[in-house]
């Protein structure tokens, strides 16, 4: 069944209107007809069986039969910092760190960073969180990651304090690995919400290790292959996602 996210201002009681890109998708590639029916996702994690009523030019109207019991989400929330990487590096990290379930991005400016002029990568953010959006179609998810404005490296420190696990994976850590640092933790049911910083492409400098030591953050190897920045958050993500998430079953 197609699934759609439409905004909590286009529900109103038991009826949905899909408007914007989705439309064109509708009409030109679903080739969806009156009486099909299709997934409505409130944007805040709520699922709908809808039918749909109608299909005009500018909307398409659905007609809510039934909420469902549907939560495609992880017990665990991850948020990713990542060292923001060159050219259009960052676009794959988001869909994939969607598909596995982040729960938000945040792009960091590290010593390590080049930045050009008057921070134009700002400006990709809109496209980040619309990469997002698709990678949540297709990989039925029930809530849209968020993909913030980039910060640097002194904000992040802030931003880690609330986290109950810190993970930074640094090609100089040798022994210890994801499943020893969580394994070092006495609560892991405690676990809630968990950061994972990523370096650029240049890694970060000792400097930058020790003020993330000097919060508690769990330093950790991914094995002795040195990773792109773009791969080592997949790494990271899965198998936090597998040792606390929800990609090891129930079993």
């Amino acid at each position: 069944m197609n699934k759609f996210f439409v905004p909590k201002e286009n529900i109103s009681f038991n009826t949905a209107y899909i408007k914007g890109d989705d439309l064109k998708h509708i009409h030109k590639v679903l080739r969806l007809k009156e009486g099909d029916k299709v997934n409505i996702n409130n944007c805040h994690g709520k699922e709908f069986l809808g039918i749909i009523d109608s299909i005009e030019k500018d909307k398409v109207t659905v007609n809510i039969v039934e909420e469902l019991k549907l939560y495609n989400e992880s017990p665990v929330k991850v948020y990713l910092f990542q060292g923001m990487p060159k050219s259009t590096k960052m676009d794959l990290i988001v869909q994939k760190a969607t598909e596995l379930g982040i729960w938000e991005v945040t792009p960091i400016i590290t010593n390590r960073v080049v930045v050009k002029g008057d921070f134009k990568e700002f400006k990709r953010v809109d496209r980040w969180n619309k990469i997002a959006l698709e990678a949540c179609k297709q990989c039925k998810r029930s809530i849209i990651p968020t993909v913030k404005s980039p910060i640097y490296f002194e904000e992040l420190l802030k931003y880690l304090s609330h986290m109950d696990l810190i993970i930074v994976p640094y090609e100089m850590e040798k022994s210890v690995g994801i499943k020893k640092a969580i394994d070092s933790i006495e609560y892991t049911d405690s676990i809630g919400e968990i950061a994972i910083v990523i370096g650029p492409e240049g890694g970060f400098e000792e400097e930058e290790i020790e003020e993330l030591k000097s919060i508690n953050s769990k330093i950790v190897t991914l094995g002795p292959r040195i990773l792109r920045t773009e791969t080592a958050g997949f790494v990271c993500l899965t198998l936090l996602m597998y040792e606390l998430g929800d990609l090891g079953g129930f079993c």
